[in-house]
């Protein structure tokens, strides 16, 4: 298992911010060899199911999630959103927090942002001896999604 953390502040709005980083589809263009499919109707709630294939041709796997659970962030409050993955080949969580920089008070929804993304991630067959290693490709990775999200680059 490993777990990491990101955390970002960005000049955009918790609402902006939060739209960008569920914009699941979007995803896809973030990480390399990866296409998302959203297999429940929208808007995005708890329940919805979606799943991300990585890889070229017959070398794929597929990583299914569900969101579990939902909180946009509004005036007086931040949004948290959990996913679970639901797969064979990858599992764990991740969970994305957005807040007004300061705090989740009304007067500061307007932005400046606060995001913070955390994961924790088992690859099937990966032993636990390369647990840091799979932390930090995870850090890089969705690092750069993130930061790419919240520039609106896609």
């Amino acid at each position: 298992m490993s777990v990491f953390r990101i955390d970002r502040t960005t000049p955009l709005s918790a609402e902006d911010a939060w739209r960008r980083l569920t914009d699941w589809p979007a995803h896809a263009a973030q990480v390399p060899l990866t296409r998302i499919t959203v297999l429940t109707p929208g808007p995005t709630r708890a329940g919805t199911v979606f799943v991300a294939r990585t890889g070229l041709g017959r070398v794929a796997f597929d990583d299914p999630m569900e969101v579990v659970r939902w909180q946009p962030p509004a005036p007086g409050r931040a949004g948290h959103c959990r996913l679970e993955k639901r797969g064979t080949a990858v599992t764990g969580w991740a969970e994305i927090h957005v807040r007004p920089e300061g705090g989740a008070g009304e007067a500061a929804y307007g932005g400046p942002a606060r995001v913070r993304w955390e994961e924790e991630l088992r690859v099937g067959p990966l032993p636990r001896l390369l647990a840091p290693l799979t932390a930090r490709a995870g850090r890089l990775v969705f690092g750069r999604a993130v930061d790419r999200l919240l520039r609106g680059q896609g």
